[in-house]
């Protein structure tokens, strides 16, 4: 899997970056990402969808007809429309999700913001976000943006990775110590 994502970071940065550099230079960075974000919802609330970007069965041109329909009743900016009729083109649509996730980590530390990955045992409150991103702020010194993804095998606690940094607070990961711990002594 590791090697799988090396891949797709591999052919996904150019276009991240191609992207990023067009919509900076064009002052319409903000309007891409929001875009970029509703395409990427889109994938992650579709299996369908998902399965479609990624099939190898599927020509490129197939998908960039497809694309193009979606396209034409979506709201979507002219500047990523473009791009992604480009990259269904190219044949690199499987690579879409790598693509979005490397344009917004340009476009975080463009605005001098850091991103961590939080996950919980359950989804996390306003109010807990809020807390959090405040504290990890004090702690970085710079705007933290959280990536939240749910777990329910943590049990309970976080996992909090800010860089290669990786807080573990999870119950799960205390269990396996205390269960660790147990076998040495007995």
């Amino acid at each position: 899997m590791a090697a799988q994502n090396s891949v797709l970071t591999q052919i996904a940065r150019p276009y991240a970056s191609a992207l990023f550099d067009l919509a900076e230079s064009e002052n319409q960075l903000a309007s891409v990402e929001t875009s970029l974000s509703d395409v990427s919802r889109l994938i992650g609330e579709s299996a369908d969808f998902a399965r479609f970007l990624r099939s190898p069965v599927i020509t490129a041109d197939s998908k960039a007809q497809a694309l193009d329909a979606l396209l034409a009743k979506a709201n979507t900016n002219p500047l990523v429309s473009n791009f992604l009729r480009l990259v269904a083109k190219n044949g690199r649509l499987f690579a879409l999700d790598a693509i979005i996730v490397g344009f917004r980590e340009l476009a975080a530390k463009a605005r001098g913001e850091i991103t961590a990955d939080v996950t919980s045992a359950a989804p996390l409150s306003a109010e807990q976000v809020s807390a959090l991103a405040d504290t990890l702020k004090a702690k970085v010194g710079k705007t933290v943006t959280l990536n939240q993804f749910v777990d329910s095998s943590l049990i309970g606690g976080l996992q909090v990775k800010v860089g290669s940094q990786m807080i573990d607070s999870s119950i799960k990961t205390k269990l396996a110590a205390m269960k660790i711990a147990m076998k040495e002594v007995g």
